[in-house]
């Protein structure tokens, strides 16, 4: 069965926002208006966000929400990083523990200035990623947090994101190789890295263990890289965009979903910095239309 989620930064609440810019919307009223939509869960967002603890038990009780995964980066090929990366992991897990103990450790990579730098652009600048003595330290550092998650009983996906060490097609073959760790699917991410996500379900299917669905323009990301502009930018400039609205085959996506049998959560992810004076009742209405797009194309 497939379950359907949406995540905090879809309102504009993620990692860069939160506490930094001044119209992010608060956990209690963001949290209700996911419910509002449709939604059965939502991610975590940035830890604490939501709550802890009892707190954030409460809360998704209150709203009737299972919490489906949690962002969880780590420098992987950096091993000064490790032990500080990985003691926020373990507090990562321990919220998850709070809410109920299901959700699943979204892996992803630190990533570099670099990369931040250009994003979209790994597939054509092979450059930019890691060399061989990179990857060799990047699987010991996947391979402890693996270690780590499933000590604590919950089983990891790893999200290949634009900006980081792992996003284009070949970089994500290499995690592949070097682990057993599941893959999440981001119809936005592959595309912009590089990757069809069509033909990443037909490749990497057995490994999917997590779906983010999102959309995206295609002419933004041209201009972005063109620009060399920072992923910030391609934030603000609306590179992701309502489901249906931007260049992702999402209809071939769901039908190839279907055909694969996955069974899981697929979380809508619209990223989204809101203006200053954006009130939340603007990107709430995109996810009901996100939600009811799911409902009419894929009977979701």
């Amino acid at each position: 069965m497939i379950r359907v989620g949406n995540a905090p930064l879809s309102y504009g609440a993620f990692e860069l926002t939160v506490g930094i810019f001044p119209n992010v919307p608060g956990p209690e009223e963001l949290v209700a208006e996911v419910a509002a939509a449709g939604y059965e869960g939502i991610e975590l967002g940035p830890p604490g966000y939501l709550g802890e603890g009892d707190e954030l038990r409460e809360r998704l009780e209150r709203h009737g929400l299972v919490l489906t995964g949690g962002w969880c980066p780590v420098r992987f090929s950096e091993p000064e990083h490790w032990e500080e990366d990985l003691a926020e992991l373990a507090r990562t897990l321990d919220l998850f523990e709070a809410a109920g103990g299901t959700a699943r450790p979204v892996f992803g990579d630190g990533g570099s200035e670099a990369r931040r730098a250009n994003p979209g652009r790994g597939n054509e600048d092979r450059s930019l990623g890691l060399d061989d003595s990179g990857w060799r330290r990047f699987a010991d550092g996947l391979r402890r947090a693996e270690e780590l998650a499933r000590s604590r009983g919950f089983e990891p996906t790893f999200h290949a994101h634009t900006s980081t060490f792992v996003e284009a097609p070949w970089e994500i073959d290499r995690v592949l190789e070097l682990s057993d760790v599941g893959l999440l699917v981001d119809t936005g991410h592959l595309l912009i890295g590089g990757s069809d996500p069509i033909r990443a379900l037909r490749d990497w299917g057995p490994r999917v263990n997590y779906v983010h669905v999102k959309d995206v323009r295609l002419g933004v990301l041209r201009e972005v890289v063109r620009d060399r502009a920072p992923a910030l930018e391609a934030w603000r400039r609306g590179i992701f965009c309502e489901l249906g609205a931007g260049d992702v085959d999402l209809d071939g996506f769901l039908r190839e979903l279907r055909a694969l049998a996955y069974e899981g959560w697929l979380c809508v992810e619209q990223d989204r910095i809101l203006r200053d004076d954006e009130p939340i009742a603007e990107p709430a209405e995109a996810q009901r239309r996100n939600r009811a797009w799911l409902r009419e194309h894929a009977g979701l």
